[in-house]
């Protein structure tokens, strides 16, 4: 046991307190009593200890216990040495001494403990969690096992890695750690040798012309000499397979392809050797943009519109598809610089799609433009979808036209299968149909499994949020049981007088039981009720629910993309609930705007159009007799939009036989195509999750960044000033395809698409043994060579430190106190009341004597 005082600079105030405490009292105590002395010592005695606590005094005790912490990297580049290295580890921990404590901790990018830390480990488990193994963290690992177990313990740390560290430095981390306790061994692991194939590059030009032959420059790393294929792909779709002989070392590769179409076009080049270790650093991706004509595509439903005809073939590169066509991911819709609705539901397109066309809008300037009809706008199932965030129209019409009453009642499956993704947007879809509703109407949703839950009762939409509410609790159930919830919806409806009684069924099953559906729906279609259904997914009974359908006077959806879901249940709302479609024929009205010259020599008959609202800021450059616009427009955000609520067909009346009508749909092209600065920003990649922008201008005070992925989802960035016009954005990336956005305050604007390359985790390198070599050598440990000197004693000895400041403060306090209380009292004892002597009462046996003598007399 050893006593140390950590700040014994506070001792100094000994000598002027033993000063101060001789001169007042020394003088009194060479001829004071006793009361006096013990007083004055112990006042020394609690100025003392008050002093000694101020210098902080520790008790060290000696531990000889150790603990051996291995810590065993299980990235993606150690993935193949994964067996070897569990043999040796339960091999080392079976030769633990008596006085250690083992345990086994796994990393990767992140840090899990396998085999907690014990006296007498049973060795490592059967099972094994797996880790985020898409980095390698060595800094973090080293420095949560130094705070692992007790911290007063002599430590050693057995690092069993391959040294290769993409996130942080280890060196750095080492300096962190206590050395007096603390020393850390490594095992550097060499990956077993393996037919290890590398796409290490690929790069094509940044820019082209339509018909130029590109150049592919290739470089693939290989352990040894391997055949294989080189796959190249445009845009996802595979375009060539090239044999090619991969010698050991470094390979360059070379490519032509003469460019077929234009806009910005994806480039991917894979390579494909058999016994390969490492798929995920086989494939790389660029991006060229190809120049020419604006790229249009036109989506109808057939695949065929009249506005193709319309628009100028010559100066436009116009493509043609349906619904089932749309490109899916941001790179392929980006090759386009304008897209067109016309007349498409949005019950075919999905929301995911829809998020990715608004994106493209939004943040990199794509211009979009809707026409309407019978499947378009609110009847298309747009209402709160992004095709509606992102068009200067709402699908709701508010208060303008003469609405029926409506009744309507969702039947919906809640069955097992149902669980996940499907449940939540059949929940989202039934919201979005209450939200559609008016509080004139009637509405009930029933979810049913083996039997109808009531989730919604069947009356007027008094509280629409608590409807919305109880709708989203509904939770999957059991089996799956259709007859009667739609029995039972049918019922609540058929005695109401409405103008419409609708049930939409949405199912993903089959039904543990036949009934008669048919006398159920004909007895229905007496009281004016019609059935829509919904079949969600492989397992549904579509010739069923068709039938039913059919028999219902609706309409049936056969669902293969369950995103869809909302859109459908929005159609069928609006479709019941509103009179969308207005078929008098009306002479517009044309406002100043950029298609009001056209209409110099007057304005023709249109016949139709489908009824929506403008939004608040939307410029409306046509609008119907009864303020519906017909024509509108706004920016929304780097892009523009334009809504056109009629028909490119005979919705257009005398629209088709007028000499501008080709000139206003190409005016219209004109107002949506994007803009762009020809002289872009510069972005580079500084480091991994760090990317530098720079206006080469040097004019821009601020620049504003949006970065998209494939998918169309935004990545969450940090920017950082770093020089006028220059900041530094940090972002969590993952391999593949990224866009970015950026502008300035004066609106000059540039989209770029970045590829991101695997991560350094899967590029094939030898053990770093130099910096390993390093971690072990400033921390006082060992490069082994195997595991068996892994439990060697530890050279540092380790003590537990306890303080005493707080027991000398309470000690000196008692000290104190007993000091005043004998100055005060003293010692002396309270004196006791004493007792009065005891004396012979000799009065008192007189009178006995007397009384005897008396009582002798009367007897003779």
């Amino acid at each position: 046991m050893e006593l140390r005082l950590d700040e014994p600079f506070w001792l100094l105030l000994l000598a002027p307190a033993a000063l101060y405490l001789l001169l007042t009292g020394w003088k009194h105590y060479r001829n004071a009593n006793t009361l006096f002395r013990t007083s004055f010592i112990l006042r020394l005695l609690s100025v003392f200890l008050l002093v000694t606590a101020l210098a902080s005094p520790v008790i060290h005790q000696p531990i000889e216990d150790e603990q051996i912490l291995f810590l065993w990297d299980r990235s993606s580049s150690m993935s193949q040495a994964e067996n070897g290295i569990e043999e040796q580890l339960n091999r080392a921990l079976a030769g633990k001494g008596i006085d250690q404590s083992a345990g086994v901790f796994t990393f990767a990018e992140d840090f899990q403990s396998l085999m907690p830390l014990s006296s007498d480990p049973d060795g490592l488990p059967a099972e094994m969690t797996a880790n985020r193994a898409e980095h390698t963290n060595i800094a973090q690992a080293l420095e949560l096992a130094a705070n692992t177990g007790d911290i007063d313990r002599a430590t050693r740390l057995v690092l069993l890695s391959d040294g290769n560290e993409t996130r942080s430095s280890a060196l750095e981390s080492i300096d962190r750690i206590n050395g007096e306790r603390v020393t850390v061994d490594v095992l550097p692991i060499e990956p077993p040798a393996g037919n290890e194939a590398a796409l290490t590059e690929f790069t094509t030009p940044a820019q082209a012309f339509l018909g130029e032959e590109l150049d592919f420059s290739m470089i693939s790393e290989a352990d040894q000499q391997s055949e294989g294929e080189l796959i190249l792909s445009a845009n996802d779709v595979e375009i060539e397979r090239i044999p090619v002989t991969l010698e050991e070392g470094r390979n360059i590769l070379s490519h032509k392809y003469a460019v077929q179409s234009e806009g910005l076009l994806k480039f991917e080049a894979a390579i494909e050797i058999g016994g390969d270790g490492f798929l995920q650093n086989n494939r790389l991706t660029s991006l060229t943009e190809v120049e020419g004509p604006p790229e249009i595509l036109i989506v109808s439903n057939e695949g065929t519109s009249p506005v193709t005809g319309l628009l100028d073939a010559e100066n436009l590169n116009l493509v043609e598809t349906s619904p089932a066509g749309l490109p899916q991911n941001l790179s392929s819709i980006l090759a386009y610089d304008a897209i067109i609705f016309d007349n498409v539901s949005g019950t075919e397109v999905g929301e995911q799609t829809m998020a990715v066309i608004e994106q493209a809008v939004k943040e990199f300037g794509m211009g979009f433009m809707m026409v309407g009809g019978d499947r378009s706008f609110g009847l298309g199932g747009y209402f709160k979808t992004p095709i509606e965030e992102l068009l200067p129209v709402e699908m709701e019409v508010k208060g303008k036209h003469e609405l029926p009453s409506l009744g309507l009642v969702i039947v919906m499956d809640r069955s097992g299968s149902m669980a996940g993704q499907k449940m939540e947007l059949a929940k989202e879809a039934a919201a979005r149909s209450v939200e559609l509703l008016r509080e004139d109407d009637v509405v009930g949703v029933i979810a049913f499994d083996d039997k109808p839950w009531e989730i919604v009762p069947t009356q007027k939409l008094d509280d629409r949020q608590q409807a919305i509410d109880d709708i989203l609790t509904v939770a999957p159930g059991g089996g799956t049981e259709i007859y009667s919830s739609l029995a039972e919806a049918y019922g609540q409806l058929e005695e109401l007088d409405l103008q419409r009684k609708h049930i939409i069924l949405l199912t993903d099953g089959q039904s543990a039981t036949q009934n008669d559906y048919y006398s159920l729906i004909d007895e229905g279609s007496d009281n004016n009720i019609t059935l829509s259904t919904v079949a969600v997914g492989q397992d549904a009974d579509r010739a069923l629910l068709e039938s039913l359908a059919d028999s219902g006077s609706g309409r049936f959806y056969d669902v293969t993309d369950a995103s869809t879901i909302p859109a459908i249940l929005s159609r069928e709302t609006i479709m019941m609930s509103r009179t969308y479609i207005v078929d008098e024929p009306f002479y517009p009205l044309i406002y100043d705007s950029a298609w009001s010259p056209l209409f110099a020599e007057g304005i023709p008959q249109m016949n139709s159009y489908i009824a929506t609202t403008a939004k608040d800021t939307a410029r409306v450059a046509a609008e119907s007799e009864q303020g519906d616009p017909i024509l509108a427009e706004w920016n929304y955000g780097l892009g523009k939009a334009l809504a056109f609520t009629s028909g490119s067909g005979a919705w257009s009346g005398e629209f088709q036989k007028w000499g501008n009508w080709p000139a206003f749909w190409n005016r219209s092209i004109s107002r949506i195509l994007p803009s762009f600065d020809e002289a872009p920003f510069a972005i580079t990649r500084k480091e991994q999750g760090v990317y530098t922008i720079e206006d080469p201008s040097q004019s821009s005070a601020i620049l504003n960044v949006a970065v998209i992925d494939e998918t169309g989802e935004e990545i969450e960035v940090q920017t950082e000033p770093v020089a006028p016009g220059v900041i530094d954005v940090h972002m969590e990336e993952e391999p593949g395809l990224v866009f970015f956005s950026v502008s300035n305050e004066t609106g000059a604007a540039y989209r770029s698409g970045l590829t991101i390359p695997y991560g350094e985790e899967y590029r094939s390198e030898p053990a770093d043994v130099e910096l390993l070599s390093a971690i072990a050598e400033r921390s006082g440990g060992q490069v082994l060579e195997s595991l068996d000197d892994a439990f060697r004693d530890i050279p540092y000895s380790s003590s537990s430190m306890q303080s005493i400041t707080l027991p000398l403060i309470l000690l000196a306090m008692l000290l104190f106190f007993a000091d005043i209380t004998i100055r005060r009292f003293g010692l002396r004892m309270p004196a006791l009341p004493k007792k009065a002597p005891i004396q012979s009462d000799s009065n008192a046996n007189d009178g006995i004597e007397q009384l005897l003598k008396a009582k002798q007399r009367n007897s003779k």
